[in-house]
């Protein structure tokens, strides 16, 4: 009944002058997964909707995720993978909504002098994967689908920025990673093999807030969210300005920024499909033993922000 009163309230914009404005903390990263908290920040979209942000960008969603947990932040955005995990750990957190995805963007690339014809010939290789990410889950996902256990390759924990250079000098046999990384590795010899589609799962970057936060400050969440939805608007309707743009701040170049984005799909959703993708993911980390249970999805996700800002945005 109150989070049905919250809704209808928030719906017809009746919040604005309950709340005192109140500055947002919102972690995020440096990369192309990242892009429209990027454009928002950039373009002043959380300014023209009153929000006021304390910006945290990091380099890793491990960061996030710890500026998240720790309370330094309000909102974190994070891969899949990072996010149950986090879920899974702190129960004060709630889903917010996607904001970006696609069952593209995670890809294996082979060192130069290294070509492979199936995924069978993985068995006995070192494959460098940053373990946490969305990228490993999916990876778990795709060893599971082509019935090769964990155990048959030697696997290196290591970060994206490390994986191109590595595979280069002949480190590593091959790497798992999120774009832009794979694209680096191919300017650098090496040879694309496969990528992590085709598994039912979308990989989706969400968004979580502390569900005490966004409880105080439901007009706030909702004109946040409005922002990131003009972000994704402003990708998809400009989507050489956003690489550049995105281009400039993670130091990229703007074609190589603009083949990753390409991977991508960016949309402001929290709907059956996300969730779905989301519980695969699950169901892979509880059988990897890496979370200890699987988070009630439904519960978690406060779906009535997201509403607000798609009803508030059509008045």
């Amino acid at each position: 009944m109150k989070r049905l009163l919250l809704t209808m309230l928030l719906s017809l914009g009746l919040l604005h002058s309950a709340q005192a404005a109140e500055e947002l903390g919102f972690a995020y990263q440096d990369r192309i997964a990242d892009a429209a908290s990027i454009i928002a920040v950039d373009q002043g979209f959380f300014t023209e909707f009153g929000v006021t942000i304390q910006r945290y960008r990091f380099s890793s969603g491990a960061a996030t995720a710890e500026a998240l947990y720790s309370g330094a932040a309000d909102i974190g955005t994070m891969g899949d993978t990072a996010a149950l995990i986090l879920l899974a750990r702190n129960p004060g957190l709630t889903i917010l909504a996607s904001h970006g995805g696609g069952e593209g963007r995670h890809r294996l690339v082979t060192r130069a002098d290294l070509q492979l014809h199936s995924p069978a010939e993985l068995a006995g290789l070192t494959l460098a994967v940053k373990k946490g990410t969305s990228t490993y889950g999916g990876l778990l996902s795709y060893l599971q689908a082509h019935q090769l256990p964990l155990s048959s390759l030697k696997l290196v924990d290591m970060r994206p920025s490390e994986m191109a250079p590595a595979l280069a000098a002949g480190s590593v046999d091959i790497i798992c990673a999120s774009e832009p990384t794979p694209s680096l590795a191919e300017q650098q010899g090496g040879h694309a093999f496969d990528d992590l589609a085709g598994l039912g799962n979308d990989y989706p970057i969400l968004l979580l807030a502390s569900s005490s936060y966004a409880s105080r400050h439901p007009q706030q969440i909702a004109n946040f969210l409005r922002a990131m939805a003009k972000a994704v608007d402003f990708i998809n309707n400009n989507p050489r300005q956003a690489a550049t743009i995105v281009a400039r701040k993670t130091g990229l170049s703007e074609e190589l920024t603009d083949r990753a984005m390409q991977r991508h799909v960016y949309a402001l959703k929290l709907d059956t499909n996300t969730l779905a993708s989301l519980k695969k993911t699950g169901q892979m980390l509880l059988n990897a033993g890496k979370i200890p249970a699987l988070p009630d999805l439904i519960k978690r996700s406060a779906q009535e922000y997201l509403a607000a800002a798609h009803q508030q945005s059509a008045l």
